[in-house]
């Protein structure tokens, strides 16, 4: 295979990833939640969970394995379901929660694995993830013939895309966590939880549209 034809179709790829990562939902609110009150590797393991399943439904879309992907469809409402339940519990475990102190601040590295899972499960259960690949790919497989000839160019280009926008998010917020008080930070927590919480219903409302 043609090593500039390779090289192309792995950074439309990483603009893909870039792309599906970028818009501000339930990851992002996590993930800047996250670093505020834990810091910047807080708030990057969280984002590298949702990368990693991107990661696994680029590779789906991109080895062209139809039938998991309509088994995952089939699944839309119970997933979706899953998901909405799952960001529920954790809008009311923010809201609860009372400011971190600084002293406490860093995460441990059990946390970090924590959060890591918790936003891959939480990203694998979003019904709009599957039919963002799905859409995506199935775009970019007709009008490139290199993407059936290299498919880890493509799931690699999303890893890494997906993941470089969480890097520059944790990064980004956590060279101004330090402006943040204690007060500011229980605000923080108190709107994060109440977009997740909303974000939750529209996927619900989604459901039944």
């Amino acid at each position: 295979m043609d090593s500039t034809a390779t090289l192309t179709l792995f950074w439309q790829s990483l603009l893909i990833g870039l792309s599906i990562a970028a818009p501000v939902g339930q990851i992002g609110v996590l993930a800047i939640q996250r670093t505020v009150d834990h810091g910047r590797a807080a708030g990057l393991a969280t984002g590298l969970g949702a990368a990693l399943a991107d990661a696994v439904y680029g590779a789906i879309g991109a080895f062209g394995v139809t039938t998991l992907m309509a088994w995952l469809l089939g699944l839309r409402l119970w997933l979706a379901l899953f998901g909405a339940a799952f960001l529920l519990w954790m809008a009311w475990r923010i809201a609860t929660k009372p400011a971190v102190p600084r002293s406490s601040e860093r995460a441990s590295a059990r946390s970090l694995l924590r959060y890591l899972a918790g936003t891959f499960v939480l990203t694998l259960s979003n019904p709009s993830t599957i039919l963002s690949f799905v859409a995506v790919f199935g775009a970019l497989a007709a009008r490139a013939p290199a993407a059936s000839a290299s498919p880890w160019a493509m799931v690699s280009g999303v890893l890494v895309g997906s993941a470089l926008w969480w890097l520059l998010l944790s990064t980004g917020v956590g060279l101004l966590r330090e402006r943040f008080d204690a007060r500011w930070q229980r605000a923080i927590n108190l709107c994060s939880a109440a977009m997740l919480a909303g974000l939750a219903l529209w996927q619900l409302v989604q459901l039944v549209r």
